[in-house]
C-alpha cells in the first residue's frame, strides 16, 4: 500500500500536479469540499498593517445585535459568520453566528478584487500607472502578441482581458484550483494567453485581477499588502489588522483576485468608500471620476459589471457590491445611504456569472429592518 501510495505521489510531481497534495490537505482531510473562510491559516500570509488612528464605526441609537426571525433562519440555513446592516454610516444591525466575533477574520474571496481595482487606481492617481487604458504588455513583455498588445489595465480591471482562463471553482485540474494552491502564481499568470480580442466583452476570470496586481506591485514597487495599508487600510481607519495569503514564503506572491481574511467591519468601509464617492471622512481617497465609471457597467449585455465591483438593478433600486466565493458580499445601495454586509460558509447558487437568490433575500429583510426602525 505505501509502494502505491509513494508511485501515487510521484506520479503528482512528474506530471505536475503536486499542488493537489496540498489541496487535499487543506481541504477534504479538514471536511471540506472547497476553499473556506477560515482557510487563511492553512497558508503563508503577509500582515496588511493597521495604522495609529483606528476609527471605529459607531453604532445608532437604535442599534442591536439582534435580527428579524427571517434573517436568522437564513443564516442558519447558509451558515453564514457575519452579517451587519448601516444606514447613513452608522451600524443598524449586527449579529455573528457560531464563535464568530467582530474581530473575527475571514477569508475575502473575490471580494479582494475590488480592493485590487482600488489599488490600480491609487496608482493612476500617483503616477505610477499612466492610464486605464496603458497596456499591460508595459510591465510584462510575455502578452506582446498581436492580441496581448492590445490588453490593457482597464481591461483587466473589467474583466474584458482575453486570457484563456478557466473558471472553474471545483475540478481539482482547473488552473483555478492550482493558483489557489500552486507556490508559483507569477509562472501560472504568465503562462497564459490572449486568445479573444481584449475590450470586448465580459469574462469573469480570476486571472484578470492577478495579472493586474502584478502590474501593481511591479508598477509601484511595492507588496499589495504595504500599498493597500498605506492606501486605504490606515487612511479609513481599519480597526484589525488583516492577512493578504501568499502563494509561498519563496516566491511571495499575493493571491491578489481572493483571499484577504479581515473583520466584517473592515470590509464594510470599501462600501462606505465607493458610496461616497471615493472620499473617506472629508479626503478623496479615490478620484470620483473612476467610482462614477466604476459603478456603471462597462458592456450592457451579460451579466452587469463595472470595475471591480457587480451592479444590480432590483425593485427600482441600482446596488453595486463586492462580492466573494461562498455568499462573502458587501452590498452598496447609495441613495439610500444603506449597506449590507454577510460573510459565511454557503450561498443558494455558486454560479459567479447570475445573482444568486439569497443575496435578494438578504437585501429584502435588511429593508424590513430599514423600514420598521425609521
Amino acid at each position: 500500500m505505501l509502494f502505491i501510495v509513494g508511485i501515487g505521489l510521484i506520479s503528482l510531481y512528474i506530471f505536475g500536479y503536486a499542488y493537489l497534495i496540498k489541496a487535499v490537505r487543506v481541504t477534504y482531510l479538514t471536511g471540506h469540499s472547497t476553499a473556506f473562510i477560515d482557510d487563511y491559516s492553512y497558508f503563508d500570509n503577509e500582515i496588511i498593517q493597521k495604522g495609529n488612528n483606528p476609527q471605529p464605526w459607531p453604532e445608532a441609537t437604535s442599534y442591536k445585535n439582534s435580527l428579524s426571525e427571517n434573517l436568522d433562519k437564513l443564516h442558519q440555513e447558509y451558515g453564514t459568520a457575519a452579517f451587519l446592516i448601516i444606514k447613513n454610516d452608522t451600524i443598524l444591525r449586527e449579529k455573528y453566528y457560531d464563535d464568530y466575533d467582530q474581530d473575527s477574520q475571514t477569508n475575502s474571496f473575490s471580494m479582494a478584487k475590488t480592493l485590487v481595482v482600488s489599488l490600480m487606481q491609487k496608482a493612476i492617481q500617483e503616477g505610477y500607472i499612466k492610464s486605464l487604458d496603458q497596456p499591460a504588455t508595459d510591465f510584462f513583455e510575455e502578452f506582446n502578441t498581436d492580441l496581448g498588445k492590445k490588453m490593457t489595465v482597464g481591461d483587466l480591471a473589467s474583466m474584458a482581458s482575453g486570457l484563456n482562463w478557466d473558471e472553474a471553482y471545483y475540478s481539482p485540474f482547473s488552473i483555478t484550483t492550482r493558483a489557489y494552491f500552486d507556490d508559483d502564481l507569477a509562472k501560472i499568470i504568465l503562462g497564459l494567453k490572449v486568445v479573444d480580442e481584449p475590450g470586448k466583452s465580459f469574462n469573469y476570470l480570476s486571472g484578470n485581477t492577478q495579472l493586474l496586481a502584478m502590474v501593481i506591485e511591479k508598477a509601484t514597487g511595492q507588496t499589495l499588502s504595504n500599498y493597500l495599508s498605506r492606501s486605504f487600510w490606515q487612511p479609513m481607519g481599519a480597526t484589525n489588522m488583516a492577512f493578504w495569503q501568499l502563494d509561498s514564503k519563496e516566491h511571495g506572491h499575493a493571491k491578489a483576485y481572493c483571499c484577504i481574511a479581515a473583520t466584517a467591519r473592515d470590509f464594510a468601509r470599501f462600501g462606505k468608500l465607493y458610496k461616497n464617492n471615493g472620499k473617506w471622512n472629508g479626503k478623496q481617497l479615490l478620484d470620483s471620476t473612476f467610482v462614477t465609471k466604476a459603478t456603471k457597467p462597462r458592456f450592457q449585455d451579460g451579466p452587469m459589471y463595472g470595475y471591480g465591483l457587480w451592479l444590480l438593478h432590483y425593485k427600482e433600486k441600482d446596488f453595486f457590491m463586492l462580492r466573494g466565493h461562498l455568499g462573502q458580499y458587501v452590498i452598496v445601495q447609495p441613495e439610500d445611504n444603506f449597506i449590507i454586509v454577510r460573510l459565511g460558509d454557503r450561498t443558494s447558487n455558486n454560479n459567479i456569472n447570475s445573482f444568486s437568490k439569497d443575496i435578494y433575500q438578504y437585501i429584502d429583510e435588511s429593508y424590513k429592518i430599514l423600514n420598521d426602525a425609521t
